[in-house]
């Protein structure tokens, strides 16, 4: 039966040929180099794969979109008034960070970015916001303490323009736009006092506790003395009801003065003035003080809210939405 026979060898020539030819379409997994992530493998770690791949598996950006690196195609930076330094990928230049602003340790800008000239990545050195708490959740917060950039050189410098810059990283952020500004010397310029907190007029009730705040700056420091009109006495004179404290802040060159009543009475309302001076001259602010008995007081008080109730209220379309 020769037409049987040539079907059957028909038949073995086809399976051979396809058995032969469909392997060459998969890849050879038997042959993968040592060592090379195998495609079959459940446990293959992605991760380290994409780093490999220059993917930054690391979850920072250093790595990401880095490709040969092309100076002429890197964007124009412009209104870099801390300088210029290198980017993630090492190729285009940057606008570097400014005094205060949160920054990337090391000589690699990894997420926040390099503090530029003058200026040093560490932790800020601004007291901490708010208390309380304290054991392991205030050791936490301390090993995640933000770093910022910080000025190397915290000596005053004073401008031109008659202003004092308490760093000269500030003197340089403030000529990059006044390119006419320049130095009169180290340290603050000398300046007739300024009262940048002045008292504030305040009522309240007889036996209350009452404080009066003045804050001034002046180079050479400023004396501070409190007086009430009508009286020529500089306060607390004899009075054991009044005391006056100073100190030196909160910031350099400036000085902050209190004076407290306590168990106030009606004899005290009047007129209090913060007088400061210093050998190039002086300057004052005054407030109000009312000290209202409880039925005087009360009276008061409903005044101010009616007067409150009458002000126009905001509609709808007078509010702002962020």
């Amino acid at each position: 039966m020769p037409g049987v026979g040539g079907l059957v060898l028909l038949g073995l020539l086809l399976n051979f040929h396809t058995g032969w030819s469909v392997p060459k379409l998969l890849p050879d997994l038997s042959t993968e180099r040592p060592g090379s992530p195998s495609l079959a493998d459940p446990l293959l770690d992605y991760d380290r794969l994409d780093e490999e791949m220059g993917g930054g598996g690391n979850g920072t950006h250093g790595a990401v979109g880095c490709g040969l690196c092309e100076p002429d195609l890197c964007p124009e930076t412009r209104g870099c008034r801390a300088g210029l330094v290198l980017d993630a990928c090492g190729c285009c230049m940057e606008c570097a960070n400014l005094e205060g602003q949160a920054c990337d340790p090391g000589d690699r800008s990894v997420y926040y970015g390099l503090c530029g000239t003058g200026l040093r990545c560490q932790a800020d050195p601004r007291p901490a916001g708010g208390g309380g708490g304290g054991g392991e959740e205030d050791e936490e917060e301390e090993e995640e303490e933000e770093e910022v950039c910080v000025c190397e050189d915290q000596e005053p410098v004073c401008g031109s323009d008659g202003l004092t810059y308490m760093n000269v990283c500030q003197f340089r952020e403030a000529a990059f736009s006044k390119p006419q500004l320049r130095t009169r010397g180290r340290g603050p310029c000398k300046t007739v006092p300024i009262i940048k907190v002045p008292p504030q007029s305040q009522v309240n009730g007889t036996g209350s506790s009452l404080v009066f705040l003045c804050e001034v700056f002046a180079f050479p420091m400023a004396l501070v003395e409190w007086r009430k009109e009508g009286r020529d006495v500089i306060l607390p004179g004899d009075d054991p009801h009044i005391s006056v404290q100073s100190r030196g802040g909160p910031l350099k060159f400036e000085l902050s003065s209190w004076l407290q009543i306590e168990g106030a009475g009606p004899e005290d309302s009047g007129t209090y003035r913060c007088i400061a001076r210093n050998n190039l001259g002086s300057v004052s602010a005054s407030a109000v003080l009312g000290v209202l008995r409880t039925e005087e007081l009360s009276s008061y008080l409903a005044n101010r809210v009616s007067e409150a109730e009458q002000l126009p209220h905001a509609t709808d379309y007078d509010l702002d939405f962020y």
